[in-house]
């Protein structure tokens, strides 16, 4: 049987209940592709799904594997898989299960091209925030081009960068260390946009 590595915990708790052990290499099905893990990235429902404060909402059948988002190469592809290719690169958000393991076996459909223009590593960072920020400003939000947008806790993954891309302002709100990374993210921008540095005077 061929065997790949993954990150599991047996039990809830904290960092330390997280083991790397060898698992059974993940077997594709006919809809399904294999893709080679080259980097996860790591969110805050992580350790909460990890220290069990999910437990009345999500049934984890333990030992599990944490993590939700990936970014890799494609090796295998299902008989029946269509839209992507054997050596391609591809991100993802699998769910909120699954991301921390040299292999997945998932749905093409869940996956997208990795930009040329990131890394591994940079394109793992990228899918639970942008999916997020996403269903928030267009789907439930209604945002549309020509409009403003506050983002609050500009600073974390979820925002500006999406407000932008439609062609939205956004005025991001944040602390003074994150003002000017903000600020230089957002340059590359002809929009308009403002950040506001929300520290609390007293």
């Amino acid at each position: 049987m061929k065997m790949t590595n993954a990150i599991r915990f047996h039990d809830y708790g904290g960092p330390e209940v997280m083991k790397l052990e060898q698992i059974p290499l993940p077997v594709p099905q006919a809809d399904e592709i294999l893709v080679r893990v080259h980097a996860m990235g790591v969110n805050p429902v992580d350790w909460k799904v990890r220290e069990g404060l999910a437990r009345k909402r999500l049934n984890i059948a333990l030992p599990a594997i944490p993590g939700g988002d990936i970014s890799g190469v494609i090796e295998q592809v299902g008989a029946t898989a269509t839209g992507v290719s054997v050596g391609q690169p591809v991100f993802a958000m699998v769910g909120l299960l699954g991301a921390y393991s040299e292999h997945v076996a998932i749905k093409p459909g869940i996956t997208a091209p990795k930009p040329a223009n990131l890394d591994h590593v940079q394109a793992a960072s990228v899918p639970l925030a942008a999916l997020t920020a996403w269903k928030g400003l267009f789907e439930l939000g209604g945002l549309e081009r020509g409009q403003r947008v506050l983002i609050h806790a500009a600073a974390g993954g979820v925002g500006c960068g999406e407000a932008a891309a439609t062609g939205a302002g956004a005025v991001a709100g944040t602390g003074p260390d994150a003002a000017s990374k903000i600020s230089a993210s957002l340059a590359f921008s002809s929009l308009a946009f403002a950040v506001i540095d929300r520290t609390l005077r007293l």
